[in-house]
């Protein structure tokens, strides 16, 4: 804490006593770091594979495209099977079709849970980057009103921001 210059131990103290819920490692990396990285950049590389390849057949099988295409191959294979009366490969109670649908359906379900995980994951990590945003903002225009009221006072003006 040491290497700290005035402003900075100011700072310091303001999130230290204002009980915001920092420790004092979080609070003088707050300080000193900037946040200005784009978090889809740094997310892109964090996940194997099969996170990537899970979302995208997540994102595909909530689309109108997916809903559509499985809607024509549901109506075909009844279509289908029902002109070939004798010689059809899934006779009307379309026993072989509720087991593909039941497959789909099994397979489907952990994937898209998978990727909601990761998404309420980026979602969590981008409110914190908010909150820290937010934070160091307020703390930068509290001491812009400092200086302006200093300046007003020096000038023989009233202050425009009062300190609670």
């Amino acid at each position: 804490m040491d290497d700290l210059d005035k402003k900075e131990k100011e700072l310091l103290d303001y999130i230290l006593n204002n009980d915001l819920d920092l420790d004092d490692e979080e609070a003088i990396t707050l300080i000193k770091e900037k946040i200005n990285s784009n978090p889809r950049n740094k997310q892109k590389n964090e996940y194997s594979f099969g996170d990537r390849a899970a979302d995208k057949i997540a994102k595909f099988a909530g689309s109108w495209t997916f809903i559509i295409i499985f809607i024509i191959v549901l109506i075909s294979w009844m279509i289908i099977n029902n002109k070939m009366d004798d010689k059809a490969f899934d006779p009307y109670p379309f026993i072989l079709l509720n087991l593909v649908l039941s497959c789909v359906a099994a397979i489907q379900a952990p994937l898209i849970m998978m990727s909601q995980n990761r998404q309420e994951e980026k979602d969590r990590q981008r409110a914190e980057d908010d909150y820290i945003v937010n934070l160091k903002t307020e703390i930068i225009i509290r001491d812009i009103h400092k200086k302006l009221d200093q300046l007003l006072e020096e000038n023989g003006s009233d202050k425009v921001y009062e300190d609670k």
